[in-house]
């Protein structure tokens, strides 16, 4: 990661300070039609706050809440040269305010370590102002690991927060003040926004406080791997936006913003926000229970590739494929089986393997819910009943030490299998499989490993080595073919293409 120096850039400054000035010319005319947020910055800015959180040192040795790279001095010189004043005061700076502290706002709930103890700035982010009673949602990363968590208005009062609620896998957080009478935002519609459309940012970057920043929506329903799918703006978020909303022109909260593309640490021009309508659902939660209840099917799974929807039939590449059950929950009672393909549920489709999670975790724990399921060409309808979302562990296999593998020539597919003893495979769970015993050719090109476990050819079972070679002979070199195959504890569909009897080694 690169790390600009300040200095530099006020060098840059300078030097374009001292070149002469070009007289305007009618070809530079501003633009027609271009938007003006001013009305909407004066509607909404007085509900968005910032928000910094401290953790308690056992000494006093703490340095300036600055960005990463800059220093006193550079900060100092920046203010003096370009603005004419002192720079402000950090908020852990000597003379800094402190909620409670002074006449600036009332202190909230939130019990307090050892006064004796130092505060060390740990993070800085934005929020915004739900109700006029006090509660602002910002996101669950702004304040991980805090001792404190300090809420200032734009009216420059400063409130101890209670926290309310953390939800981790949506990064949403919801803190109280003890306040009254507080501007509050107006939640629009997130499934209403149009890619293309004007949106302003309101928050905290560096620091920096009641910044505005303005963009347009580039993307809607942006996958990053995450738990909820992202809007893509262009809007300039940088670390300290975090938290903040996403505002559209309407002056409505649209999103939260959360998450930044960047190689050095600063905007490159792509930002995320959370959808308002996922965040709300997760903030109602929080301050009616302080948790959210999320419901389980119990299945690991894994994205359909275009390569394994051609091969197992499937019109489109859509579904979430079940690379393992968990024994004993919802979708083993069900009938549910690794290789499945999920393509519905409650008659919904799933469109990508991250769908899946978010419609399940919606569902109520205990809820009788329907699973439409591909298996060996056919669709089937399973009744799953909910169960609640737990902790995250990890099952281990009870794995035996693989049996010497057997010197054999490999097939058209460019593996060497064997059969698996009836005692290991009772220890795996599985009812049927062979495991490879060498690779080459095809297999070696897919990444199939030596210890996988082939458990279907197609639509086709496979129960001993024997009957694995007898239908491998009878493949087409010119189609692709899918093995389910089981690697530790995941379950997928490899493609691949079987080479010809001519080139069999």
């Amino acid at each position: 990661m690169t790390t600009f120096s300040v200095r530099k850039f006020l060098a840059a400054a300078v030097v374009a300070a001292c070149l002469p000035l070009v007289p305007h010319t009618a070809s530079a005319a501003p633009a027609a039609n271009l938007p003006d947020f001013t009305d909407l910055v004066d509607k909404v800015g007085p509900a968005v706050v910032n928000i910094r959180t401290t953790t308690r040192v056992s000494n006093s040795s703490t340095r300036g809440g600055l960005p990463p790279g800059m220093d006193d001095g550079d900060m100092s010189e920046f203010f003096r040269r370009f603005f004419g004043i002192p720079m402000p005061q950090s908020p852990q700076s000597p003379g800094a305010p402190r909620g409670g502290d002074n006449g600036g706002g009332s202190g909230g709930s939130q019990d307090t370590p050892d006064s004796n103890e130092p505060e060390q700035n740990s993070g800085v982010g934005s929020g915004f102002i739900l109700s006029a009673d006090g509660y602002v949602m910002t996101n669950a990363h702004v304040i991980d690991d805090a001792d404190t968590i300090y809420v200032t208005l734009t009216d420059k009062r400063e409130f101890k927060a209670k926290l309310i609620g953390v939800d981790d896998r949506t990064d949403v957080a919801v803190v109280k003040i003890s306040a009254a009478n507080l501007p509050t935002i107006t939640i629009g519609d997130s499934n209403k926004v149009r890619v293309g459309e004007w949106v302003v940012a309101i928050g905290s970057p560096f620091g920096l406080e009641n910044t505005v920043t303005a963009g347009i929506v580039s993307a809607k329903g942006r996958d990053t791997g995450d738990y909820l799918p992202f809007i893509q703006t262009d809007v300039a978020v940088n670390p300290g936006n975090s938290g903040g909303p996403l505002i559209n022109m309407q002056g409505e909260v649209i999103g939260i913003n959360s998450q930044i593309y960047s190689r050095t640490g600063g905007f490159m021009g792509i930002s995320f926000a959370i959808p308002i309508d996922e965040a709300m659902r997760v903030a109602d939660q929080l301050k009616s229970q302080g948790k959210v209840v999320r419901g389980r099917i119990a299945v690991a799974i894994g994205e359909v590739t275009k390569d394994v929807a051609d091969s197992l039939g499937l019109p489109k590449a859509q579904g979430a494929l079940v690379s393992s059950v968990e024994p004993g929950g919802p979708a083993d009672k069900a009938g549910v089986q690794p290789g499945d393909i999920i393509l519905k549920f409650n008659g919904h489709s799933v469109d990508t393997a991250t769908d899946l999670p978010r419609m399940v975790g919606d569902t109520k724990p205990g809820t009788k819910s329907t699973i439409t399921i591909w298996r060996k060409g056919q669709t089937r309808d399973l009744p799953v009943t909910i169960a609640e979302m737990q902790p995250d562990k990890t099952a281990k296999a009870d794995q035996k030490k693989p049996q010497p593998p057997k010197q054999r020539a490999t097939n058209v597919l460019g593996l060497a299998v064997s059969d698996i003893p009836a005692d290991q495979l009772k220890a795996l769970k599985l009812r049927n499989g062979v495991q490879i015993d060498a690779v080459d050719g095809p297999a070696a090109r897919v990444g199939l490993q030596k210890g996988d476990i082939v458990l279907r050819v197609g639509d086709t079972d496979i129960t001993s080595a024997k009957q694995f070679d007898e239908l491998s002979s009878h493949l087409d070199s010119q189609k692709m073919v899918a093995l389910l195959v089981r690697r530790g504890e995941n379950t997928q569909f490899v493609p691949i293409r079987p080479r010809s009897a001519s080139t069999q080694k």
